[in-house]
């Protein structure tokens, strides 16, 4: 059922999860994914995940561990939804603006209406763009995150070069990101929960399997841990480390502009 994983960004670019596509056309598949699934991306991750996400996202907060400074600016991609830019805010005792990045609109306004729901509107701007061409100046954010979006970007080689160049010197990148198992027989439990379970009720629940179809083979196809950091360190970071979670089922992968 595995198939093999990819060594560079540049069979991601043209694979929409198993299947190979045109160069140029996997975004729009993937923002189709998202506008399905916009309303229920929580389920979703509690599905991918058993539930583990939320642990694995506040431990990625920790890492970051950011200033309860209001010049501490953080940017977000990929994070629609505001999951993670709502813990960064609240980490920093709401003093701390965190910018949310989300090429799809669907997402950008379900994490609108979460934050005014959560009187965060202050602390939080949502932008909608490209993560391989942000609308920013050069040094601007002193972090950068993304959590289960680096694999949904086409060339992730220029997506991590633009992380890199609108962070400011000694600014952080913090990718977490559904990673390779690392244990033979949490392996193969792993794999028939993805590609049996997890499509069937994605059907049941939001009426459609195809979406997950797509997000559990995504993940196999995405560069493993040690493969992943060597690209993070080739778009200029330094001191790149990674922490694998729940046996290498996510990783937390971190790099430094420095």
């Amino acid at each position: 059922m595995t198939e093999a994983r990819t060594s560079s960004d540049g069979s991601m670019a043209t694979s929409y999860g198993f299947r190979e596509v045109a160069d140029g056309e996997k975004q729009g598949l993937v923002n189709d994914v998202f506008h399905k699934v916009a309303k229920r991306y929580d389920i979703m991750n509690d599905m991918m995940s058993a539930g583990m996400h939320r642990i694995w996202k506040d431990a990625m907060i920790n890492a970051l561990n950011p200033r309860k400074d209001p010049s501490y600016k953080v940017l977000d991609v990929a994070g629609g939804t505001g999951d993670i830019a709502f813990r960064i805010v609240e980490a920093s005792d709401r003093k701390a603006h965190a910018t949310v990045l989300d090429i799809n609109g669907s997402m950008l306004g379900v994490g609108a209406e979460r934050a005014a729901k959560r009187k965060l509107s202050d602390n939080l701007t949502f932008v909608e763009a490209n993560a391989e061409d942000l609308p920013f100046e050069a040094g601007t954010f002193d972090a950068y995150t993304i959590a289960f979006g680096i694999r949904n970007v086409p060339h992730i080689d220029v997506a991590l070069k633009e992380a890199f160049r609108v962070l400011r010197r000694g600014g952080r990148l913090l990718v977490l990101e559904f990673s390779e198992v690392e244990m033979p027989l949490l392996e193969r439990f792993y794999d028939q929960w993805s590609f049996k379970a997890i499509p069937q009720i994605g059907r049941l629940v939001t009426g459609d399997a195809e979406p997950y179809q797509y997000l559990v083979e995504s993940i196999r196809k995405f560069p493993n841990q040690e493969n992943f950091a060597t690209m993070i360190r080739a778009a200029g970071f330094s001191r790149v480390t990674y922490t694998s979670y729940s046996g290498g089922i996510a990783a937390l992968h971190s790099g430094w502009k420095l």
